[in-house]
């Protein structure tokens, strides 16, 4: 007679972690914040916190890189519904309770928007879908668009993952080479034909419609994201020395420092933003997924617990400075004298509480009571 038992899916072995790229998003969510709130004498970091919306780009490579890394290997047995929920589990839980404490923000939408845009920001911005809109992106919570976006990829991810990838580094490297080329081509395009006549050079500032298209939708992100993959692709074909790894990350490093202090204030910002500098960073990437001496430096203790809550630090990080001075708070408390830095604390500590009594807690809640597919048919 026939078995009827079911084999246990196999869980992948997993795999071996990289600290490193936990603390170098401390520092890239750290300068972001100074980059919308910026102190007086920031010293030599000044040119990288001018330029720190650079870095945003830095985030959507990890992601690729991070979810190929860990996901690639089960490619078509890939659960969808689980790859998803525990997405969802580790990113919704904050971004609504964000959401919540930043209701008073909606006030400011109100009186800043038609009442048609209004509604349509209050009904697609809990949904994560306000990032496909360029005048809605950062409706309610102005830097949560790039969650928008990666939702979007990770909707995508699945499919992404069974694409007949190379099988061979160096066309894996032409493939980063020819994503950096599509990512470059929309910012070009627009500052060689000026299809909105602008008469001025665009800045940060600058708000029409195809530039807002460009800044905070998921397409343009779209190459970006998909160097990750093919990086984490060619980490698991090649085998490189520490010592080489710590050479790159050392000519990455060197090479933004360099670009930063030389550089940034002479290149357009639009070819700029749209990823000018993703060969530094996926060099920079790959250097840091190692075990040496620089390494070591970005998976310092401190900068690891700050980097495992850099996700509520990022989402929480704009509309709470806003509030905090919108209510006069420092002068309340007699700490204005302190500030910025006082209110740059409490983005921290209120980050890391979030992140061990909520996030952390809520997600097991979620996993719990939708478990994976491999314990539930064990």
């Amino acid at each position: 007679m026939a078995s009827t038992a079911t084999t246990p899916l196999v869980k992948p072995a997993r795999k071996p972690p990289l600290p490193a790229l936990t603390g170098i998003r401390t520092l890239l969510a750290f300068n972001i914040v100074l980059f919308h709130f910026t102190p007086p004498y920031l010293g030599p970091i000044r040119p990288f916190v001018e330029h720190g919306f650079v870095f945003v780009n830095v985030f959507f490579l990890i992601s690729g890189f991070i979810l190929s890394y860990n996901y690639f290997d089960r490619g078509a047995n890939l659960v969808k519904r689980d790859f998803w929920m525990a997405r969802f589990s580790r990113l919704y839980p904050v971004y609504l309770l964000v959401l919540l404490i930043s209701f008073p923000m909606l006030e400011l939408e109100w009186h800043a928007r038609s009442a048609s845009e209004f509604w349509q920001g209050l009904v697609m911005t809990p949904l994560l879908l306000q990032g496909w809109s360029p005048s809605l992106a950062t409706f309610w919570n102005t830097v949560a668009w790039t969650l928008s976006c990666e939702m979007a990829f990770y909707a995508a991810f699945p499919w992404l993952i069974r694409l007949p990838w190379p099988r061979k580094p160096s066309r894996l490297v032409l493939a980063i080479f020819v994503l950096w080329v599509v990512d470059l081509i929309p910012a070009m395009l627009y500052l060689w034909l000026n299809p909105e006549h602008l008469t001025s050079p665009v800045d940060r500032y600058t708000s029409t419609t195809l530039i807002r298209f460009l800044k905070y939708t998921p397409l343009p992100y779209a190459p970006t994201f998909l160097s990750g993959i093919a990086l984490s692709r060619l980490q698991t074909l090649v085998t490189v020395s520490e010592r080489r790894r710590m050479t790159l990350a050392a000519i990455a490093l060197a090479g933004l420092g360099l670009f930063f202090y030389l550089a940034a204030g002479h290149v357009p910002y639009l070819v700029l933003h749209g990823g000018l500098l993703l060969p530094l960073f996926t060099l920079l990437v790959f250097g840091l997924s190692g075990k040496h001496a620089i390494a070591k430096v970005f998976s310092w203790g401190p900068l690891l617990l700050v980097g495992e809550s850099s996700y509520c630090l990022y989402l929480l990080h704009f509309n709470l400075f806003v509030m905090i001075h919108q209510y006069h708070l420092p002068e309340r408390l007699h700490v204005a004298n302190l500030d910025p830095w006082i209110s740059y604390a409490v983005l921290l500590v209120l980050s890391i509480l979030i992140y061990k009594f909520f996030e952390n807690p809520v997600r097991r809640a979620i996993l719990n009571r939708f478990p994976p597919t491999s314990r539930r048919t064990a």
